[in-house]
């Protein structure tokens, strides 16, 4: 059944943000802490058996210099620089093993996965990069309450800081035309793709599918699945944080980062998604401010969206702003 209002209503909701003052600079600093960090990439050829793609296991320098994992994948025996999708994980997953990731090389394009800090053992995508975490203090279970009393401290903080090195990485690659990098992924991997649209300039094109991490407190008034019940459970216990929580999560609601985008984009949003409400995903892509936005809605699909049925819409884009070379 739907679990948000019906969609006339969904196309024009258009909330009012809360945003910080110092939004702007508090992410300007944070980019800039992790840039000085900074070390060299690492592009390690790591052997997975395929014969038509060439796979590196990459490390790179991410928030404040701290080492992240992903994979870099190429079609073998291509040419020049290609257009790269830089590409983020659902939660709870990490980057997961090479194979599972063919489809974006398949197109003849380069394709750097990110590992997500602290994740991977889910059950379903293995992952490889560590969170040093400088709070400590207690959380729900989970990722959502991680350093939730202060920003500076908050999980996301450190996770859209790599996200945004990831970008940085991949365009330093001589095999990548910097001028055509794509920020793309599902649920978590879409809500850090659309904090990457609001925080780097030039970007070819966004693909947030079902995007999670926008207009959290509205999500956790008409949900109780999981991720956000994280943050309901957090709050029913830490009664007197309710007001601070928020405030630190107006750092990283997509809203405010969709408000700053300058990037075509595709979303995707299911009906029936309890995990993240249609509202919530409307709530972004109607604050979206880059050019020639459009949004595919799956009116009888939970969280899992188009699955397959997302591809091509998003492949046919890219052809349309890359051509077929």
């Amino acid at each position: 059944m739907l679990v948000d209002w019906p969609l006339d209503r969904l196309r024009d909701y258009l909330p009012e943000r809360d945003e910080p003052g110092d939004f702007d600079n508090f992410w300007a600093d944070t980019l800039g802490q992790a840039r000085d960090a900074a070390g060299p990439a690492k592009f390690e050829p790591y052997d997975a058996g395929l014969s038509t793609v060439e796979v590196f296991d990459v490390t790179f320098s991410g928030f404040a210099g701290q080492p992240v994992r992903g994979w870099f994948l190429l079609p073998r025996h291509s040419t020049g620089r290609l257009p790269c999708v830089v590409e983020y994980i659902g939660y709870g997953g990490g980057r997961g093993l090479p194979h599972e990731w063919l489809t974006w090389s398949a197109v003849g394009y380069a394709h750097l996965v990110m590992d997500t800090r602290g994740q991977g053992s889910n059950g379903y995508l293995v992952g490889d990069t560590p969170d040093p975490d400088p709070s400590g203090l207690p959380q729900t279970p989970g990722f959502m309450t991680r350093g939730i009393t202060e920003p500076a401290t908050y999980y996301y903080r450190r996770v859209f800081a790599d996200a945004v090195r990831a970008v940085e990485t991949a365009r330093e690659h001589p095999r990548v035309d910097p001028d055509r990098v794509v920020a793309a992924g599902t649920s978590q991997g879409g809500g850090i793709s659309i904090a990457v649209a609001g925080l780097v300039d030039g970007l070819a094109a966004v693909l947030p599918n079902v995007p999670f991490l926008c207009h959290y407190r509205r999500a956790t008034e008409i949900t109780d699945a999981t991720p956000y019940q994280e943050l309901v459970t957090y709050l029913r216990t830490h009664r007197n944080g309710v007001e601070q929580a928020f405030r630190t999560l107006d750092y990283f609601d997509g809203v405010n980062f969709a408000s700053r985008a300058s990037a075509p984009a595709l979303f995707s949003v299911a009906l029936m998604d309890a995990v993240c409400p249609p509202s919530t995903v409307y709530a972004a892509f109607n604050h979206y401010a880059g050019p020639d936005k459009d949004i595919t809605v799956w009116p009888y699909n939970g969280h899992e969206g188009g699955a397959g049925f997302q591809f091509p819409r998003q492949a046919e884009l890219l052809r349309r702003l890359f051509g077929d070379g």
